[in-house]
């Protein structure tokens, strides 16, 4: 081809072409370090391939070997020793799953989650086994029948506040839900005791302010309306759904939001976010502290450094080079809240 470009060249100059004949050597020259910067892509192309895979191959023998010390410390003798190793354990295998997200695909991700999560079911039930039981005792009957029913009949969530858990209630690792619901026009909020490596539920709230203060394992917010939520770093996954007119402040490793409208997200999250039937979802970076932050931050494992709030998938709009019409970026003079 290069030599019937010549040829070409050859015979313009000889008809008296513009083209001169000292060009021809200057297109050979350019199209050689054309064809060099190709080879220079795809060997680097090559290269990146294999980083990803060494670094996909080293997650997997790590992961595999501080899961093995954590299951071995979990099956053998329970002791407070050795829970509390274990538990340390489960925080570096958190922090190295958090760490692997951008490379990691999406099975081996959740995989990994699973991993966690039984891990983490198991350290919370040999916990539980070490705690001293109750002694029987008669409780004293009530006079007033009407009055207990009353006591018994209050619901389990108000707006004022939970008081600590005590080791005798489980508070190290217990994940059972806790949260509010079914409240209107509250100024709502749970302490980091109250909620280490909780599940928190909100539900059915309506113009309600909740200050999530500490590290929940999970949470979930359904069914809310012109709500302000403001929560601290959430170990796991943090879930929307059928929420309407709210603002939602958080830090975790995965956001699903399903059927929410109008809605704006301050985020941090370790990976990508991900929306379905929704519409009118805004997001911005993670900006609400308070005291105590960097230790729940600490305990939860997410990195901070890394925070991918502006990378969404939307599972209702597969157009890859047009933008989601049901979400976007929160311009900069939308995003000073008043956080308290």
């Amino acid at each position: 081809m290069e030599g019937v470009d010549c040829s070409v060249a050859l015979a313009d100059a000889a008809a008296g072409s513009p083209r001169d004949l000292s060009l021809v050597p200057e297109r050979l020259q350019r199209r050689e370090q054309e064809r060099q910067m190709e080879v220079e892509r795809r060997k680097q192309k090559r290269q990146d391939q294999e980083v990803e895979e060494e670094k996909s191959g080293f997650f997997a023998a790590a992961f595999a070997r501080e899961r093995a010390a954590a299951e071995e410390l979990l099956q053998g003798e329970a002791s407070a020793e050795r829970l509390e190793e274990a538990a340390n354990r489960l925080q570096a295998l958190r922090k190295l799953l958090n760490d692997s997200v951008l490379f990691l695909a999406a099975y081996d991700l959740r995989q990994g989650q699973a991993a966690l999560a039984q891990l983490q079911s198991v350290l919370t039930e040999r916990r539980q086994e070490l705690q001293p039981k109750k002694r029987f005792a008669f409780k004293a009957r009530k006079k007033d029948a009407a009055g207990t029913a009353q006591v018994d009949a209050a619901p389990v969530t108000s707006a004022a506040p939970s008081p600590p858990l005590t080791e005798e209630e489980g508070a190290p690792g217990a994940s059972w839900a806790c949260g509010f619901s079914n409240l209107e026009s509250q100024d709502l909020e749970k302490r980091a005791e109250e909620l280490h490596q909780r599940d928190i539920l909100l539900s059915d709230l309506t113009n309600c302010t909740v200050r999530l203060r500490g590290n929940p394992n999970t949470l979930r917010l359904a069914k809310a309306r012109g709500c302000k939520v403001l929560c601290g770093p959430v170990t796991t996954s943090v879930f929307l759904e059928d929420c309407r007119d709210c603002i939602l402040a958080v830090a975790c490793q995965q956001l699903r939001v399903h059927t929410t409208k109008d809605t704006r997200i301050f985020l941090q999250v370790t990976s990508r976010a991900i929306v379905e039937d929704c519409s009118g979802i805004q997001f911005a970076p993670y900006t609400w502290s308070y005291p105590g932050i960097d230790k729940d931050f600490q305990d939860s494992g997410l990195d901070r450094s890394k925070n991918n709030w502006n990378q969404v998938d939307d599972f209702n709009w597969l157009a890859q080079n047009v933008p989601s019409p049901n979400w976007s970026i929160l311009p900069e003079e939308d995003r000073d809240i008043q956080w308290d």
